[in-house]
């Protein structure tokens, strides 16, 4: 199966149904009045967060994710971004505080050097993750480290022209899989296998393989990203299909 890569504008309105999971791509580099719109939307603990970064540019990035998220969960709600309070969870990953089951509205977050991607599904658990394709990054030590037994093999035996894309699939996949859970490190990388040849079906081998599916997406040529949704979204008798739209800040439209 191909990787997901469609891209619509930014609609005028925006629904949930259970069938879908709609996964957005952002660029980061939204311009100083967009940075100070999403400022204003946070919570204190994000603002204090957002200090931490020690350079500008992190700092700027984790604002404008931040802020799109708000922005967008305010859309799918009906409410205003800055009115959206989260939860965490024991590993850190962010809920939708809500009272009312109708709004169990599950999102998923992730950004790499200037590219955040989104997930938003109705009554279902997902992940998401997006990496920059690095050579400098996709080392065979690297691998050893992290990538299971099966992985590794199968990264070795790629061409070397497709071994940094296959290194970042492999990435993606797997931290969009962990993220799905919610329980972070504590899933050992090692415990589960995904493939990562490029242009091949995407799979997933753990031992709860049968509650999840696993699409990976192409937010633009030089990333690689994944996502991992409760349910069946990639056999031909899906439960779930994705929607992909593309972010545009409001005074760039």
């Amino acid at each position: 199966m191909p990787d997901f890569n469609s891209w619509d504008p930014n609609p005028p309105r925006l629904a949930l149904h259970a069938d879908k999971i709609h996964v957005w791509r952002a660029y980061l580099d939204c311009g100083d009045t967009a940075l100070r719109r999403f400022e204003a939307s946070l919570a204190t603990d994000e603002k204090a967060r957002a200090q931490r970064f020690v350079f500008q540019p992190d700092r700027n990035g984790f604002i404008a994710t931040r802020g799109i998220l708000r922005e967008l969960l305010g859309r799918y709600l009906n409410r205003s971004p800055a009115d959206i309070e989260f939860d965490y969870g024991p590993q850190g990953k962010p809920t939708l505080r809500t009272e009312s089951p109708a709004e169990r509205v599950e999102f998923n977050v992730s950004h790499s050097h200037g590219m955040a991607l989104l997930a938003f599904a109705l009554g279902r658990h997902v992940g998401v993750d997006v990496e920059l394709i690095r050579p400098d990054f996709a080392d065979q030590k690297i691998a050893e480290r992290y990538f299971s037994p099966q992985e590794v093999a199968e990264l070795r035996g790629l061409p070397p022209a497709l071994q940094d894309e296959g290194f970042f699939l492999c990435w993606t996949r797997k931290e969009a899989y962990i993220k799905a859970r919610g329980e972070g490190l504590q899933v050992p990388l090692t415990s589960f296998t995904v493939s990562l040849t490029p242009g091949e079906p995407e799979l997933l081998q753990a031992a709860d393989s049968f509650r999840w599916s696993l699409r990976s997406v192409r937010p633009d040529p030089r990333y690689a990203g994944a996502v991992v949704a409760e349910g069946n979204g990639n056999s031909e008798d899906k439960d779930w299909q994705l929607r992909g739209w593309e972010w545009q800040p409001q005074d760039r439209r």
